[in-house]
């Protein structure tokens, strides 16, 4: 499953609509910046990001309900869309793009691992999720999760200028 994204391509895409884009991120721990802020000109669209491993952090920083972690866990798609729409007013930022889940080695709020949760919230508060069941080491979850999270705000782009995704 693994594979490349184009990261450049989405950049490229945010450009053209004016648009900037922050991540909020769990199990990545900041992967998903390193990965956008790799590509020459990524200042142009991307607005930083919070990388909130800590769930008191969710809460706190990107204003997740803790009603909602208390009784979901971290783990969660709404924990996810929540964190994504955190993210983007933070931020000042059109998009949000957010990840939470379980790289292992061992469970977490009584999720298996490999189970992760992607969520792109954008103007208006529309949150467009992916639940994800990854499978090999912590560290492929979490490389396959980055691809993701880029394939998943690349699809909401093209969506939003008539472009269809693949």
């Amino acid at each position: 499953m693994s594979r490349t994204v184009d990261v450049a391509g989405v950049l490229d895409l945010l450009a053209q609509r004016g648009a900037t884009v922050a991540v909020a991120e769990s199990l990545t721990g900041g992967l998903i910046g390193a990965t956008v802020t790799g590509v020459s000109g990524a200042s142009r669209v991307f607005r930083g990001g919070i990388i909130s491993y800590a769930t008191d952090l969710k809460r706190d920083l990107l204003g997740v309900p803790g009603e909602l972690l208390e009784r979901e866990g971290a783990v969660h798609p709404e924990v996810a869309a929540a964190m994504a729409r955190g993210v983007a007013r933070v931020c000042g930022a059109a998009y949000g793009v957010a990840v939470t889940g379980v790289a292992g080695p061992e469970p977490q709020d009584g999720k298996p691992v490999g189970t992760v949760f992607v969520a792109v919230a954008g103007p208006g508060g529309q949150v467009w999720g992916r639940e994800l069941r990854l499978e090999g080491s912590r560290e492929r979850i979490r490389v396959e999760t980055v691809h993701e999270a880029v394939d998943l705000l690349s699809g909401v782009l093209k969506a939003n200028i008539g472009e269809h995704s693949g």
